[in-house]
């Protein structure tokens, strides 16, 4: 494996999972998280910028509720969440503070990064701080989400926020050694994958099964997280939060783990938004011709290349493009809404105008909105 890519990155987003900053889910390890907030300093000391994703909020509201496990109801969930995260702050605080160091709180939602105003909010309030030298601690915000709206992990969440302020590397520590070939728990021939590039099709084969019963994602989770940031350029790295001084040791260069790295030039800043939008309002069936001029020409897409549309979307909505066998292979910003769209597929677009009695974009999809998959 090649020298940890954290050695030379200026700006690092790290997960912990529950796992490693709870008893076994039994509320929060103190002095995990005072391991955390040292590492944290040292990198700090170093220049380098660092966000820090943490879950535990919910194992601790548990635990303060004085509950014997966690709930399944969701409203239940919400409320040890919303207990939970004022414990997990106030031990973050404490921890940092000890190292002279400034944290904040900002808990997220996936409306918070699908609506583009927001988004931009968002990054915005995350490069002060970080300009300002402050660390801050970001978490979903359980405590409003339901099922149907949530990142569904902190992997994802925290690849969206390395692209969200175009991070250099994603670090997921979670408490398995990396990604393996295969299950080591259940084959000993199993071999640890020290370096590949991120989004290959072989690692999500590698990649399946739950992981600790606390947390909610699996190394599955973590493979697509690197495959994510690896669209702002952003390297990924899998280790064991339990290696002794983890973070510092990847900082000196030391090859620790999975290292997944990204092959691809960053895409520009709107068409990452696209890209990382989670949640989708429709999509439209693209016909053969209409693959081959956005994926090899690099083309806008066009009412005539869509066969079929699904969903009920607005002009603005990000949609996505299907092929005809229902593979998606793109998604944009789309000009018109469900019922115009339907309307006009199939047609010219000199029909456009004769169909509806106006005409708003000559394209369904212009390609600068518009992201090949």
């Amino acid at each position: 494996m090649a020298q940890s890519i954290i050695q030379s990155a200026r700006r690092i987003v790290i997960k912990v999972g529950s796992s490693l900053v709870t008893n076994d889910g039994k509320g929060l390890d103190l002095h995990a998280l005072s391991r955390w907030a040292a590492e944290i300093a040292r990198l700090r000391q170093q220049g380098k910028d660092v966000v820090l994703v943490s879950s535990g909020a919910i194992a601790e509201g548990v635990a303060r509720l004085g509950w014997k496990e966690k709930p399944s109801a969701v409203h239940e969930k919400q409320a040890a969440a919303a207990v939970g995260q004022m414990g997990l702050c106030q031990a973050y605080e404490s921890a940092f503070r000890a190292h002279g160091l400034n944290t904040a709180q900002v808990l997220l939602t996936h409306e918070d990064l699908s609506d583009r105003t927001r988004y931009l909010n968002a990054r915005s309030t995350l490069l002060t701080l970080l300009n300002l030298g402050v660390v801050p601690i970001i978490n979903e915000n359980d405590t409003v989400v339901t099922a149907e709206i949530k990142f569904g992990d902190n992997d994802t969440l925290g690849a969206l926020v390395t692209n969200l302020i175009e991070g250099d590397a994603l670090i997921i520590l979670t408490d398995q050694k990396g990604l393996f070939t295969a299950d080591p728990r259940k084959d000993p021939a199993a071999k640890l994958v020290s370096e590949a590039e991120a989004g290959a099709p072989e690692l999500e084969e590698m990649a399946g099964g739950a992981g600790s019963s606390v947390g909610t994602g699996g190394m599955l989770t973590k493979v697509l997280a690197a495959k994510r940031a690896a669209r702002s350029g952003a390297a990924t790295v899998i280790a064991c939060g339990r290696e002794a001084d983890v973070l510092c040791r990847l900082a000196a260069g030391e090859s620790i783990g999975t290292q997944l790295v990204a092959k691809t030039s960053p895409l520009a800043a709107k068409k990452q938004w696209i890209a990382d939008h989670l949640q989708l309002k429709g999509r439209v069936t693209l016909d053969a011709g209409a693959v081959r001029a956005l994926q090899q020409q690099g083309s806008s897409l066009l009412p005539i290349g869509v066969a079929a549309v699904d969903g009920e979307f607005l002009r603005g909505d990000v949609v996505s493009c299907i092929d005809e066998s229902g593979q998606e292979i793109a998604r944009g910003l789309i000009n018109y809404g469900a019922d115009e769209t339907r309307r006009i597929l199939r047609l010219p677009t000199d029909r456009i105008e004769a169909a509806l009695g106006y005409i708003d974009e000559p394209e369904l999809i212009h390609r600068d909105n518009l992201i090949i998959l």
